[in-house]
C-alpha cells in the first residue's frame, strides 16, 4: 500500500498558497491541486483572512474578444506560449509564471491589470479546448486572441483600429480630471 507523500503534499500546499496570494478562486484551486476542499478553505482563510468568494467562474470566450481585455489577454497568452515553448514550463506553473510576468509588465508600464489569475487560467483552458486561438494583425503583425471559428484573414487588432468609445469610461474620466487638478495645483 502506497502512503501519501509528505513532499508532494508540501508542494501542493505551497502551490495553493502561491495561487491564493495571486487571487485564485476556490474552483481553480480544486482543479489544479490535489488538496481537499476543506483543506483549501482553511488555507484560503489563513492566507487571505476571509472566506473565498462564491459564485461561478468566467465561462464566456466573448469577454476576451472585447477591446481592452483582448489586448491584455493577447499579451498574457503570448507570455504563456513563450514560457511553454522556451522554458519547458507546463500546466498551472506556466499559467502562474506568465501571470506574474503580466503583472510585472503592467506595473513597469504603469497600467492597471485587466486580467485576474482566474481569467488568465480560463483563457488557457479556452485555448486548450480550441475555443480561442491567436491570429496576426495585418497592420502590426502582433498575435491577438480571436474566436477559433471566426474569419480572420484580414484581422486588424484593437491597437491598430481603436474603437471610438475606447478609454471613455467613468474611471478614465475621473483619472483625467484628477490629473488636470494635480497639474493645476
Amino acid at each position: 500500500m502506497a502512503g501519501k507523500s509528505l513532499v508532494n503534499e508540501v508542494r501542493q500546499t505551497q502551490l495553493a498558497i502561491d495561487l491564493i496570494e495571486h487571487g485564485a478562486r476556490l474552483q481553480l484551486l480544486e482543479a489544479e491541486t490535489t488538496l481537499s476542499r476543506e483543506r483549501l478553505l482553511k488555507l484560503y482563510k489563513e492566507v487571505r483572512g476571509v472566506s473565498p468568494p462564491k459564485g461561478m467562474l468566467p465561462f464566456s470566450t466573448d469577454w476576451f474578444i472585447s477591446w481592452q481585455p483582448n489586448i491584455h489577454a493577447s499579451l498574457f497568452i503570448d507570455m504563456f506560449n513563450f514560457l511553454h515553448a522556451h522554458a519547458d514550463i507546463r500546466g498551472i506553473e506556466a499559467t502562474l509564471k506568465a501571470f506574474k510576468l503580466y503583472l510585472e509588465h503592467c506595473q513597469a508600464h504603469q497600467i492597471e491589470p485587466v486580467l485576474s489569475l482566474t481569467r488568465a487560467w480560463s483563457l488557457v483552458r479556452f485555448f486548450d479546448a480550441k475555443l480561442l486561438q491567436t491570429a496576426p494583425c495585418t497592420r502590426c503583425g502582433g498575435q491577438f486572441v480571436v474566436h477559433s471559428l471566426d474569419l480572420y484573414s484580414n484581422y486588424v487588432c484593437g491597437l491598430c483600429r481603436v474603437p471610438s468609445r475606447a478609454g471613455k469610461t467613468k474611471k478614465a474620466a475621473d483619472r483625467a480630471r484628477a490629473l488636470s487638478l494635480q497639474q493645476a495645483a
